[in-house]
Protein backbone atom coordinates (compact mmCIF):
# COMPACT_ATOMS: atom_id res chain seq x y z
CA UNK A 1 0.00 0.00 0.00
CA UNK A 2 2.82 2.58 0.73
CA UNK A 3 4.03 1.96 -2.42
CA UNK A 4 0.71 2.08 -4.45
CA UNK A 5 -0.60 5.19 -2.99
CA UNK A 6 1.20 8.02 -3.19
CA UNK A 7 2.19 9.33 0.25
CA UNK A 8 5.88 11.22 2.16
CA UNK A 9 7.37 8.02 2.62
CA UNK A 10 7.31 6.63 -0.35
CA UNK A 11 8.59 10.11 -1.90
CA UNK A 12 11.57 10.74 0.55
CA UNK A 13 12.34 6.49 -0.06
CA UNK A 14 12.61 7.64 -3.85
CA UNK A 15 14.40 10.44 -3.40
CA UNK A 16 17.42 9.06 -1.31
CA UNK A 17 17.44 5.99 -3.33
CA UNK A 18 17.89 7.96 -6.83
CA UNK A 19 20.57 10.39 -4.67
CA UNK A 20 22.59 7.59 -3.27
CA UNK A 21 22.80 5.30 -7.01
CA UNK A 22 22.51 7.84 -9.51
CA UNK A 23 23.82 5.27 -12.05
CA UNK A 24 20.39 2.98 -11.36
CA UNK A 25 18.00 2.19 -14.15
CA UNK A 26 14.66 3.84 -12.94
CA UNK A 27 12.98 0.42 -13.63
CA UNK A 28 15.15 -0.80 -10.94
CA UNK A 29 14.56 2.14 -8.72
CA UNK A 30 11.16 1.64 -8.79
CA UNK A 31 11.79 -1.90 -7.68
CA UNK A 32 14.07 -1.12 -4.67
CA UNK A 33 11.48 1.57 -3.83
CA UNK A 34 8.71 -1.56 -3.26
CA UNK A 35 11.39 -4.01 -1.82
CA UNK A 36 12.04 -1.31 0.73
CA UNK A 37 8.89 -0.11 1.45
CA UNK A 38 7.97 -3.97 2.23
CA UNK A 39 11.21 -4.66 4.54
CA UNK A 40 10.10 -0.88 6.52
CA UNK A 41 6.35 -2.90 7.47
CA UNK A 42 8.11 -5.92 7.83
CA UNK A 43 10.21 -4.47 10.60
CA UNK A 44 7.30 -2.46 12.27
CA UNK A 45 5.54 -5.54 12.49
CA UNK A 46 7.93 -7.38 13.57
CA UNK A 47 8.45 -5.02 16.82
CA UNK A 48 5.69 -6.55 19.02
CA UNK A 49 7.44 -10.03 18.72
CA UNK A 50 10.69 -8.84 19.49
CA UNK A 51 9.78 -6.73 22.30
CA UNK A 52 7.24 -8.72 23.86
CA UNK A 53 8.45 -12.67 23.35
CA UNK A 54 10.49 -14.82 25.73
CA UNK A 55 14.21 -13.64 24.96
CA UNK A 56 14.32 -17.29 23.80
CA UNK A 57 12.57 -17.02 21.32
CA UNK A 58 13.72 -13.54 20.10
CA UNK A 59 16.84 -14.99 19.75
CA UNK A 60 16.21 -18.03 17.76
CA UNK A 61 14.80 -15.77 15.23
CA UNK A 62 18.58 -15.60 13.81
CA UNK A 63 19.62 -18.68 12.04
CA UNK A 64 22.91 -17.90 11.29
CA UNK A 65 25.71 -15.78 11.22
CA UNK A 66 28.87 -14.40 9.64
CA UNK A 67 31.91 -12.72 11.61
CA UNK A 68 30.67 -13.67 14.85
CA UNK A 69 33.74 -15.47 15.76
CA UNK A 70 36.19 -12.30 15.34
CA UNK A 71 33.41 -9.83 16.87
CA UNK A 72 33.48 -12.52 19.76
CA UNK A 73 36.91 -11.81 20.31
CA UNK A 74 37.09 -8.80 20.22
CA UNK A 75 34.46 -8.34 22.58
CA UNK A 76 36.27 -10.74 24.80
CA UNK A 77 39.28 -8.92 24.85
CA UNK A 78 40.57 -6.03 26.97
CA UNK A 79 39.46 -3.50 24.95
CA UNK A 80 35.99 -2.01 24.81
CA UNK A 81 33.80 -2.55 21.63
CA UNK A 82 31.92 -0.09 19.59
CA UNK A 83 29.33 -1.70 17.62
CA UNK A 84 27.51 0.05 14.86
CA UNK A 85 23.99 -1.26 14.24
CA UNK A 86 22.44 1.37 11.35
CA UNK A 87 18.59 1.31 10.90
CA UNK A 88 18.89 -1.77 8.06
CA UNK A 89 17.12 -4.89 8.87
CA UNK A 90 15.57 -5.34 12.67
CA UNK A 91 18.16 -3.78 14.78
CA UNK A 92 16.32 -4.52 18.00
CA UNK A 93 16.62 -8.50 17.08
CA UNK A 94 20.22 -7.75 16.16
CA UNK A 95 20.67 -6.10 19.32
CA UNK A 96 19.71 -8.69 21.38
CA UNK A 97 21.82 -11.43 19.36
CA UNK A 98 24.92 -9.20 19.58
CA UNK A 99 24.96 -8.58 23.23
CA UNK A 100 23.80 -12.19 24.06
CA UNK A 101 26.18 -13.33 27.30
CA UNK A 102 28.45 -10.45 27.18
CA UNK A 103 27.88 -6.93 28.82
CA UNK A 104 26.51 -4.35 26.76
CA UNK A 105 25.40 -0.97 27.11
CA UNK A 106 23.47 0.61 24.08
CA UNK A 107 22.45 4.37 23.38
CA UNK A 108 18.90 5.26 22.70
CA UNK A 109 16.77 8.23 21.76
CA UNK A 110 14.49 8.24 25.47
CA UNK A 111 10.39 8.85 23.18
CA UNK A 112 8.65 11.60 24.65
CA UNK A 113 5.64 9.30 25.50
CA UNK A 114 6.55 8.26 29.33
CA UNK A 115 4.60 4.87 29.00
CA UNK A 116 6.70 4.01 25.83
CA UNK A 117 10.01 5.01 27.40
CA UNK A 118 9.34 2.65 30.19
CA UNK A 119 7.95 -0.37 27.95
CA UNK A 120 11.71 0.34 25.98
CA UNK A 121 13.62 0.16 29.25
CA UNK A 122 12.31 -3.27 30.10
CA UNK A 123 12.01 -5.04 27.22
CA UNK A 124 16.16 -4.58 26.35
CA UNK A 125 17.28 -4.65 29.64
CA UNK A 126 15.44 -8.45 29.53
CA UNK A 127 19.34 -9.62 27.77
CA UNK A 128 21.37 -7.55 30.56
CA UNK A 129 21.91 -4.84 28.16
CA UNK A 130 22.32 -1.24 29.89
CA UNK A 131 20.99 1.74 28.35
CA UNK A 132 22.28 5.35 27.70
CA UNK A 133 20.32 8.38 27.00
CA UNK A 134 21.38 10.96 24.53
CA UNK A 135 22.50 13.35 26.65
CA UNK A 136 25.77 14.27 28.27
CA UNK A 137 24.81 11.74 30.87
CA UNK A 138 24.73 8.70 28.28
CA UNK A 139 28.27 9.91 26.53
CA UNK A 140 29.73 9.37 30.26
CA UNK A 141 28.21 6.19 30.83
CA UNK A 142 29.49 5.07 27.32
CA UNK A 143 32.83 6.21 28.49
CA UNK A 144 32.65 4.57 31.32
CA UNK A 145 31.84 0.87 29.76
CA UNK A 146 34.22 1.73 27.11
CA UNK A 147 37.45 1.70 29.71
CA UNK A 148 35.50 -1.15 31.52
CA UNK A 149 35.92 -3.04 28.06
CA UNK A 150 32.60 -3.74 27.62
CA UNK A 151 30.59 -3.05 24.36
CA UNK A 152 29.05 0.29 23.28
CA UNK A 153 26.06 -0.03 20.55
CA UNK A 154 25.50 3.12 18.72
CA UNK A 155 23.00 3.72 15.56
CA UNK A 156 25.02 5.48 13.59
CA UNK A 157 22.91 6.86 10.64
CA UNK A 158 20.95 9.57 12.73
CA UNK A 159 21.24 13.10 12.04
CA UNK A 160 23.31 14.55 14.91
CA UNK A 161 22.57 18.16 16.42
CA UNK A 162 24.88 20.54 14.70
CA UNK A 163 28.02 21.01 17.95
CA UNK A 164 27.88 16.95 17.58
CA UNK A 165 27.96 16.55 13.77
CA UNK A 166 30.20 17.00 10.71
CA UNK A 167 29.37 16.69 7.08
CA UNK A 168 30.95 13.43 5.21
CA UNK A 169 30.09 11.88 2.26
CA UNK A 170 27.73 8.91 3.04
CA UNK A 171 27.10 7.29 -0.85
CA UNK A 172 28.74 10.49 -2.22
CA UNK A 173 26.21 12.87 -0.83
CA UNK A 174 27.24 15.28 2.09
CA UNK A 175 25.21 14.26 5.21
CA UNK A 176 25.65 15.67 8.56
CA UNK A 177 27.53 12.59 10.43
CA UNK A 178 28.13 12.25 14.36
CA UNK A 179 31.21 12.68 15.82
CA UNK A 180 30.26 10.92 19.00
CA UNK A 181 32.06 7.21 17.83
CA UNK A 182 35.07 9.32 16.57
CA UNK A 183 36.02 10.71 19.89
CA UNK A 184 35.11 7.89 21.82
CA UNK A 185 37.59 5.83 20.00
CA UNK A 186 40.16 8.85 20.54
CA UNK A 187 39.32 8.59 23.91
CA UNK A 188 39.28 4.75 24.92
CA UNK A 189 41.33 3.19 21.61
CA UNK A 190 38.09 0.93 21.13
CA UNK A 191 37.75 -1.45 18.56
CA UNK A 192 34.84 -0.88 16.24
CA UNK A 193 32.39 -3.28 14.19
CA UNK A 194 29.10 -3.14 12.44
CA UNK A 195 26.50 -5.32 11.85
CA UNK A 196 23.04 -5.70 11.34
CA UNK A 197 20.63 -8.87 11.21
CA UNK A 198 19.55 -9.74 7.52
CA UNK A 199 16.24 -10.70 6.76
CA UNK A 200 15.60 -13.69 5.44
CA UNK A 201 12.93 -14.66 2.90
CA UNK A 202 9.40 -15.92 3.59
CA UNK A 203 9.79 -15.25 7.44
CA UNK A 204 12.63 -17.83 7.75
CA UNK A 205 14.33 -15.49 10.22
CA UNK A 206 17.67 -13.67 9.75
CA UNK A 207 21.45 -13.94 9.83
CA UNK A 208 23.44 -11.50 11.91
CA UNK A 209 26.58 -9.83 10.29
CA UNK A 210 29.35 -8.61 11.83
CA UNK A 211 32.40 -6.84 10.25
CA UNK A 212 35.46 -4.89 11.24
CA UNK A 213 34.85 -0.74 10.35
CA UNK A 214 36.61 1.02 7.54
CA UNK A 215 40.18 1.33 8.67
CA UNK A 216 39.35 5.18 8.43
CA UNK A 217 37.33 5.79 11.08
CA UNK A 218 40.34 4.99 13.41
CA UNK A 219 42.02 8.33 12.24
CA UNK A 220 43.07 11.22 14.80
CA UNK A 221 41.24 14.14 11.89
CA UNK A 222 37.80 14.05 12.96
CA UNK A 223 36.72 14.59 8.99
CA UNK A 224 38.26 11.99 7.53
CA UNK A 225 36.88 9.55 10.78
CA UNK A 226 33.12 10.78 10.27
CA UNK A 227 33.96 9.61 6.54
CA UNK A 228 35.54 6.30 7.56
CA UNK A 229 32.09 5.76 9.67
CA UNK A 230 29.62 6.28 6.93
CA UNK A 231 32.40 4.17 4.62
CA UNK A 232 31.33 1.59 7.56
CA UNK A 233 27.80 1.91 7.07
CA UNK A 234 27.76 1.91 3.40
CA UNK A 235 29.51 -1.46 3.53
CA UNK A 236 27.03 -2.88 5.65
CA UNK A 237 23.43 -1.15 3.42
CA UNK A 238 25.54 -2.61 0.02
CA UNK A 239 25.24 -6.37 1.38
CA UNK A 240 21.39 -5.59 1.70
CA UNK A 241 20.20 -2.53 0.44
CA UNK A 242 16.46 -2.91 0.10
CA UNK A 243 16.28 -3.88 3.88
CA UNK A 244 17.89 0.03 5.13
CA UNK A 245 15.34 2.49 6.37
CA UNK A 246 15.50 5.07 2.99
CA UNK A 247 12.60 6.40 4.24
CA UNK A 248 14.46 8.18 7.04
CA UNK A 249 15.51 11.77 6.06
CA UNK A 250 19.53 11.19 6.17
CA UNK A 251 20.25 14.33 3.86
CA UNK A 252 17.74 17.03 5.81
CA UNK A 253 20.62 19.07 7.03
CA UNK A 254 22.98 20.74 4.21
CA UNK A 255 26.15 22.28 4.50
CA UNK A 256 24.71 25.36 2.65
CA UNK A 257 21.12 25.21 4.70
CA UNK A 258 18.98 24.34 1.57
CA UNK A 259 16.27 21.91 1.69
CA UNK A 260 16.64 18.78 -0.38
CA UNK A 261 12.96 17.32 0.25
CA UNK A 262 9.96 18.65 -0.08
CA UNK A 263 8.21 20.44 2.07
CA UNK A 264 4.77 20.36 0.64
CA UNK A 265 2.81 17.87 0.08
CA UNK A 266 1.39 17.17 -3.43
Amino acid sequence: MLYLIPNRTQETTRKNLQTCFPEMPSTQINQLVKESLINTACTALEMGKAWVSPITSTLNLVKDSDGLEEFAAAAAGPRGVILLAPHLSNWEIFGFYASEGRRANFMYQPPRIEGLDRLLRRVRARNGVSLAPTNRKGVAQLLTALKRGEIVGILPDQVPTDEGGEFANFFGEPALTMTLVSKLIQRTDARVFCGFAKRLPRGKGFVAIFEQADEKIYSSDIKESTEGLNRTVESAVRKAASQYQWEYKRFRRRPDNSEFYRTKPR
